[in-house]
């Protein structure tokens, strides 16, 4: 099955060499699952000629905020439609999420309670799950078509389903510790405040249960479709 990713953005550059780019780290994630990938820097304006050109896409996270004013989002935003209407499947990852959400007529912004950083537990139906998140802007009003899967006591949204045509995630399962460690020392210093670094130090070392997603992104991607199009007719 082949998965296009789409690049909304880029691990920084003095990170990118030894701890890999956005797309490379999703291709770790999900080795061993039977996934070829494509690669697509949207934030490039490097779009796929088509929503058919992959059996699923992928939207990674980006440094920028769904709601600002780039070259990439209104395009980014009707693929998202396109896709969605055409029941390819998407699955959205933190800014991912975040501009799944907001084509889909939800609204994203920054949250009021500031930033999520580092290892966070969250609830996804009877399971508690802990991942690196690295986010202050949120999904604070979710889509009519979309159902909460997880939730946490700072990130109501956590992630989301849209029957079968996306699941998306807030947190970075893609995220290790060594890239979280990364982030603090090129890109928090002055904008996270320094007791949510601290804590997020502290974490270094949870469990983290990302392989739990990984999982979660497989059994959706491989899902089919006609079936459950054919269900939800009956």
């Amino acid at each position: 099955m082949r998965i296009g990713i789409l690049k909304c953005g880029q691990s920084p550059e003095l990170l990118r060499g030894e701890l890999g780019d956005y797309d490379s780290m999703f291709e770790k994630l999900l080795a061993g699952r039977g996934f070829e990938f494509s690669s697509y820097h949207v934030e490039n304006m490097e779009f796929p000629t088509s929503v058919h050109d992959a059996e699923g896409w992928l939207l990674t996270g980006s440094r920028h905020g769904a709601y600002e004013d780039h070259d990439f989002i209104p395009p980014l935003q009707e693929f998202i439609r396109k896709a969605y209407a055409d029941h390819v499947p998407l699955v959205g990852i933190c800014f991912g999420h975040q501009i799944i959400a907001q084509a889909m007529g939800g609204k994203v912004m920054k949250y009021p309670g500031g930033w999520s950083v580092g290892a966070q537990d969250y609830v996804f139906g009877d399971e508690k799950i802990t991942l690196n998140a690295w986010h202050q802007d949120q999904v604070v009003e979710r889509p009519e078509a979309a159902q909460i899967a997880a939730s946490s006591e700072f990130c109501e949204n956590a992630a989301l389903v849209y029957d079968d045509r996306a699941f998306t995630v807030q947190a970075h399962p893609e995220f290790r510790d060594e890239f979280v460690e990364g982030l603090i020392e090129t890109r928090a210093k002055g904008v996270v405040p320094d007791t949510l670094l601290d804590a997020a130090r502290a974490r270094m070392g949870s469990s983290l249960q990302s392989a739990s997603i990984a999982d979660r992104i497989e059994i959706f991607f491989k899902t089919p479709r006609a079936a459950l199009r054919k269900q939800g007719a009956a």
